[in-house]
């Protein structure tokens, strides 16, 4: 039940009404804000400027298209006399908000040489000198906060975006160069996987809190499960192997019909970072390419992939229903003082289920659609999700990449069943109770 004494915003990303946080948001502006900037300064100019493919957009872009999101939907909202920093933006750097007006093609990002990193920079700091003045007369506004709370999610998933967008684009040189450094952990043998058993039943799907939520996770519902295991942790490298070795991607039994097509026509055979010495396999992270781990999970795997490996396996992907059905019941998701990282680790011996979040968004068999009950938001911000429900699947979880305190257990990623630039690993289910 709502607490009547608390403030209700009707967020136009959450899909419902919602208790206003009135703790520290100019303080995260703040901190996210910069931590967008300090992920380009290990890059240089040239590295912002390139798109490495349709998908993909420049790293400048990104920084220029959140700083265009604060623009847009909050400081023409509520500046007094509001004025564009440069009109040409408005639809330059316009992702795909059709109610805002004309958008510059995605897949030609990498033409926009011009505004120089500095210029998109002098903007960012611009909008920020802006946005903290109103700060100073709306923070209490509750329509305000509500606005500036998605901006800065929104931010936060251009963030993972910046980090997946360099690795593809790092990956197509061949000098192989590392974003960053890190130093390789010892990775131990992995365990076995365990089989967690859940009962069948009425279960209640998506989110009813206090914070912020996307809309695509409301409302809250009620949904069937049949009986069903999990598997304890995410497939490895070592086992994915296994699969190549077995004739996984030569075998059309394993592949759903349009998957074995896309592998045939790109002569898929392996995931895309993956690289075959004389001696070893390799894998390109943004460290660099290193030798292939068996112990960590196999990732930037796409869903026709993870699908077949499934099947290979004896098993299957989870529904998002199983999967936030089980995550709920373990503890609440790990986004809170969680080390930065560039890479998944490897499972650890404890007992249970392990790597939910924080090491890679878990593909389910879920196509991506709306919640019984859902509405889309009003205006040019209801956009963000709606619309992409169609011929794309649910991950769930969060990834090493992902920025913390941005994951949590309704959370609903989703991508087409090719997509592979990203984050994403499988983990298990099979129907019933037994292993």
């Amino acid at each position: 039940m709502n607490d009547p004494r608390r403030p209700l915003a009707i967020d136009p990303h959450g899909g419902g009404a919602a208790p206003v946080d009135r703790t520290g948001l100019r303080e995260r502006y703040a901190g996210i804000r910069a931590h967008s900037v300090n992920l380009v300064k290990p890059l240089s100019e040239e590295d912002c400027c390139v798109q490495s493919m349709p998908d993909a957009s420049p790293v400048k872009w990104h920084l220029g298209h959140t700083s265009w999101f604060f623009e847009t939907f909050v400081l023409e909202k509520f500046e007094a006399s509001f004025a564009a920093f440069l009109p040409a933006f408005r639809v330059m750097f316009n992702s795909y908000y059709n109610g805002v007006g004309e958008k510059f093609p995605r897949a030609q990002r990498g033409l926009l040489t011009r505004p120089s990193l500095h210029e998109i920079m002098l903007y960012r700091k611009k909008v920020n000198e802006r946005m903290e003045k109103i700060f100073a007369r709306c923070e209490n506004d509750a329509a305000f906060r509500t606005l500036v709370d998605l901006g800065l999610h929104h931010e936060q998933q251009h963030q993972e975006l910046i980090l997946t967008d360099v690795k593809h684009l790092f990956s197509l040189n061949p000098l192989k160069s590392a974003y960053r450094e890190w130093e390789e952990a010892n990775s131990p043998v992995a365990a076995g996987i365990e089989w967690h058993a859940f009962d069948g039943g009425v279960a209640e799907i998506g989110y009813d809190g206090d914070g912020f939520c996307f809309d695509n996770e409301t409302p809250r519902h009620k949904q069937y499960l049949n009986a069903y295991c999990l598997a304890s942790r995410l497939v490895t490298n070592g086992e994915y192997l296994d699969f190549i070795a077995d004739g996984g991607y030569r075998d059309p039994r394993l592949w759903l019909s349009e998957g074995w097509d896309w592998i045939q026509a790109n002569r898929i055979t392996h995931p895309i970072y993956w690289e075959r010495g004389s001696e070893r396999w390799d894998e390109f992270t943004l460290g660099g390419s290193r030798a292939l781990d068996a112990a960590a999970p196999a990732v930037h795997i796409s869903y026709f992939e993870a699908d077949a490996y499934a099947r290979w396996a004896g098993a299957r992907l989870p529904s998002e229903a199983e999967w936030e059905n089980a995550a709920s019941r373990v503890a609440a998701a790990e986004d809170t003082g969680r080390p930065e990282r560039l890479h998944p680790r490897p499972a650890g011996n404890k007992t249970g289920l392990q790597q939910l979040f924080g090491e890679a968004w878990q593909w389910t068999q879920s196509s991506y659609t709306s919640y019984p009950g859902y509405l889309w938001p009003a205006g040019a911000v209801g956009e963000y999700n709606g619309k992409f429900m169609v011929n794309q699947y649910v991950l769930r979880g969060s990834s090493c990449l992902t920025p913390a305190r941005h994951c949590r257990t309704t959370y609903r990623n989703f991508f087409p069943a090719t997509a592979r630039w990203q984050m994403t690993g499988i983990r298990l289910a099979k129907d019933g109770r037994g292993g």
